[in-house]
């Protein structure tokens, strides 16, 4: 029998105390195990990295309890578990998150949770510059001193951060980014990032951050009837970006900042950047309009692109070959631009050139209306780095299409 027993401070549920006291291999932290009814001759291992502690264990076999930190099911081991094959029996304690939130004085089912673990800081820091209540677990190298020193002095935020929660070290610290950079912290399990302004959040009807927009692809007039992509071609370049939360989208002399906003609606994190002091003042009016969160960086892509957070996504909406080379060698993900006729041709040599696998498309969208006069055609050129054409599902157990046959009264139409 294999069992999970998450620890909170609090005391042990039954069930838990009972597969403890059987155990014959107990596995977990150092500091988890104390305190432990366990059976005097329960073989006790200290450790987390609980697959490598199960090689060469007959779980069916012999009765193994891991004791972890919280709810093994949310973020946790218990995935790996079943990954490999295993059918734990699990018996949660509080999650971390809600302890952190309970510190906090907070509600937090409209938080967005995230994790820097494993490599992920970068997308956890993207989502912190883009929400206002974000839970981040942490580890060593991607903890409270490395998500401040990302988010400072551009997102105001306030950090919250919770060490040994429910243990006997347990510390919990309010402090600003820049005072984190500085602190000594002792293995930090999770740490809130707030924007205090919007810390409370609105009550909702699902759980996280609110679901994406309604709509997208807003009319012109949503942005001030402004130099910007008309919504048609905007459509097709948010579908050609794919925003999404943990990105990181740059929005380069779009005119009016609409893509970047429409990005940011999505839940990315997103820096506009644009040369003309009118277009960057256009593009603050209609951040506040929106509201939502977009940096401005005034000045040229071409000498300000190594002073920006490393992007997922790029949007160029003029610039040419050159500021696409530069923006094509930071390896985002996906780059989209619009092009002249004369410039298509070497930006799509130049993202090929980099690695992209680069197209190009003629967009002119005519209205219905006789009276309304149709747009000038618009060339949309986009590239995707390691694009790769998804491999067809395939179920271990074929199922039939199933047909379901009308309903009394409702006449079945057929092409």
């Amino acid at each position: 029998m294999l069992t999970v027993v998450g620890r909170d401070g609090s005391p042990l549920l039954e069930g838990a105390k009972a597969a403890l006291e059987s155990a014959t291999l107990v596995v977990g932290a150092a500091g988890h195990l104390d305190g432990l009814p366990l059976a005097p001759d329960a073989r006790t291992v200290a450790t987390t990295d609980f697959l490598e502690a199960l090689e060469g264990v007959d779980v069916s076999k012999e009765d193994v309890v891991l004791v972890v930190d919280g709810d093994p099911g949310y973020f946790g081991v218990v995935r790996e578990l079943l990954e490999e094959g295993h059918a734990p029996e699990a018996f949660p304690g509080t999650p971390q998150v809600a302890r952190a939130f309970a510190q906090a004085g907070l509600p937090w089912d409209d938080a967005l949770v995230v994790s820097a673990k494993d490599g992920h800081l970068r997308q956890a820091v993207n989502a912190c510059r883009a929400h206002p209540k974000v839970a981040v677990l942490t580890e060593p190298g991607a903890g409270p001193s490395e998500l401040a020193r990302a988010l400072f002095p551009v997102t105001p935020r306030s950090f919250v951060v919770c060490e040994d929660l429910g243990g006997p070290k347990e510390r919990v610290v309010y402090v600003r980014p820049a005072e984190a950079t500085t602190r000594p912290w002792n293995d930090p399990e999770v740490v809130l990032v707030l924007d205090n302004r919007h810390a409370l959040g609105e009550a909702g009807w699902v759980g996280g951050p609110a679901p994406g927009p309604a709509g997208w692809a807003l009319p012109a007039d949503a942005f001030g009837g402004g130099p910007g992509p008309r919504p048609e071609v905007r459509a097709f370049v948010l579908a050609k970006l794919g925003p999404k939360v943990g990105d990181m989208v740059w929005d380069v002399e779009s005119g009016d900042g609409s893509v970047g906003i429409e990005c940011a609606r999505f839940g990315a994190a997103v820096v506009a950047v644009d040369r003309d002091h009118a277009a960057c003042a256009r593009v603050r009016e209609n951040v506040r309009l929106h509201g939502v969160k977009v940096a401005m960086a005034s000045g040229d892509v071409r000498s300000s692109a190594e002073h920006l957070p490393v992007p997922d996504a790029v949007f160029l909406g003029r610039g040419g070959p050159e500021a696409v080379q530069v923006c094509a060698a930071l390896r985002p993900a996906r780059i989209v631009v619009l092009a002249t006729p004369a410039e298509a041709r070497a930006i799509l040599d130049e993202l090929g050139g980099q690695g992209f696998a680069a197209d190009a498309v003629r967009l002119q969208a005519a209205p219905l209306d006789p009276r309304a006069e149709a747009g000038e055609p618009v060339i949309v050129v986009w590239g995707e780095r390691d694009a790769r054409t998804p491999e067809r599902p395939t179920s271990r157990t074929s199922r039939p299409i199933e047909t379901i046959s009308a309903l009394p009264g409702v006449v079945e139409e057929r092409s």
